[in-house]
């Protein structure tokens, strides 16, 4: 499967990279279809690539100590993925699953320091997306910690549908199939917690939901909720 430099091209990340730096870079990448469910690598393996999402969307996730599963974050389109060694690791620290059908591209770990010498900005990138997940880990810390179960499914959802909304009809659709367990792995609660609140949220118009299909009706009301009003 041969990738075009243009598809490169369109994303941020790349838009002022020359064609010849654009083509070395295509020359070692490894194209490969992830299926719904499959997993790109898992925690603790060897971190012997890094990553660039094309297409779809995957989860990551990790298993806790006392064994629980927790997301700890979305990967979108244009968003590069398991550079383990810009955290000085030689694992990775999550399990990336396809939550859609995906397209990436994968290079070996050691290139990653001729990329950045011949393209600075994917550094400085590496970086802004290390902050951004620090960020929203401590949000999500912060949630957990000190907000009722409600807020927390609340803030999640939108979140969601920022990053991967889409406008229908009906509202915002989560444009990936989504799942109840998936909305309680990212909220640190439990399956039954989110099917009673969600189900809620439906009878009163704010969500509508379905099989692993999310869509928000009224996004006002669902703003207020996190922000710790009574609906």
């Amino acid at each position: 499967m041969k990738v075009d430099r243009t598809i490169l091209k369109s994303l941020p990340l790349f838009e002022r990279m020359t064609d010849p730096d654009l083509d070395s870079m295509l020359e070692h990448a490894v194209p490969r279809r992830v299926a719904q469910g499959d997993a790109v690598f898992e925690q603790g393996a060897p971190a012997r690539s890094f990553f660039l999402l094309l297409h779809g969307r995957l989860k990551v996730t990790q298993v806790t100590q006392d064994g629980q599963q927790i997301i700890v974050r979305m990967v979108h389109p244009g968003d590069l993925f398991g550079f383990a060694m810009a955290l000085r690791r030689s694992d990775y620290p999550g399990t990336a699953l396809a939550a859609a059908e995906s397209l990436i591209l994968g290079w070996p770990t050691d290139m990653w320091s001729r990329f950045v010498e011949q393209n600075p900005r994917l550094a400085v990138t590496a970086m802004q997306t290390i902050g951004q997940r620090l960020e929203e880990a401590h949000t999500r810390i912060r949630e957990m910690s000190t907000e009722e179960v409600e807020k927390r499914v609340a803030h999640a959802v939108l979140r969601l549908s920022k990053q991967a909304g889409r406008p229908v009809a009906a509202g915002i659709r989560i444009d990936f199939p989504i799942s109840r367990q998936d909305i309680a792995e990212m909220t640190g609660t439990t399956l039954h917690t989110v099917s009673r609140i969600l189900s809620a949220w439906e009878s009163k118009g704010i969500v509508e939901g379905g099989r692993q299909k999310l869509t928000i009706c009224d996004p006002q009301r669902l703003l207020n909720l996190a922000d710790g009003a009574r609906d």
